[in-house]
């Protein structure tokens, strides 16, 4: 079966989409307004893409009825964010976010979830998340004037205490259980891994040569 993208409906594109391309990392954004209400709102359109700098991005599109979402509005006046990521204590909390709530309600407020300053900009970040990243604008690019596309420098980084390994810098997988975006309502978990050895490529010819 195929489609030329350009004879699917919009909202056929997405659902081809988010059917295959899973599962997708969740960007848990929080951000504040001019009244210093802080939102939070989870965004499956993405991912993290190089590490020098450190670039974020993620897809704001509008509501139904053509209302720019408070995410993008509080981030073009005030130009940062905190990317939180989601882990399975979160995960019901990060979906209930996800529903419609006036500016002057904010998600975190709402659903007893714990804030905490961050180091370097105005915006508080998720304090029970596994990992948040402190971000600053780096570029907003439109999409046919209904969604922009977000990117965000990392500033800063904070971690759960208990998920690192500081000297091997690297993640206690067994301590971990992030939540990856499946399409409509549904979620996955991540504990059933798969490791293979490493890589080794194009294998050298064992025959050896005349000179031998």
């Amino acid at each position: 079966m195929e489609y030329a993208a350009s004879d699917l409906s919009q909202r056929e594109r997405y659902k081809v989409l988010t059917s295959f391309v899973l599962p997708r990392p969740i960007a848990w954004v929080t951000s504040t307004n001019a009244d210093g209400v802080v939102n939070a709102a989870p965004f499956s359109f993405f991912n993290v893409f190089c590490e020098d700098p450190p670039l974020c991005m993620f897809a704001v599109n509008r509501r139904p009825d053509g209302r720019e979402k408070d995410t993008l509005a509080n981030i073009q006046r005030l130009g940062e964010f905190v990317v939180n990521l989601t882990d399975e204590p979160l995960a019901r909390a990060m979906h209930e976010s996800s529903g419609d709530f006036p500016p002057e309600i904010g998600e975190p407020d709402y659903l007893g979830l714990k804030l905490a300053p961050s180091r370097k900009i105005a915006v508080p970040r998720l304090a029970d998340a596994p990992f948040a990243m402190e971000c600053r604008t780096w570029k907003l690019i439109d999409v046919n004037g209904d969604r922009q596309l977000i990117m965000g420098e990392g500033i800063h980084f904070h971690i759960r205490d208990e998920l690192w390994d500081h000297e091997a810098m690297r993640v206690h997988m067994e301590r971990y259980h992030p939540i990856g975006r499946m399409f409509a309502d549904r979620y996955c978990r991540t504990d059933d891994r798969v490791v293979f050895p490493a890589a080794e490529g194009a294998k050298q010819n064992s025959r050896g040569s005349d000179n031998e």
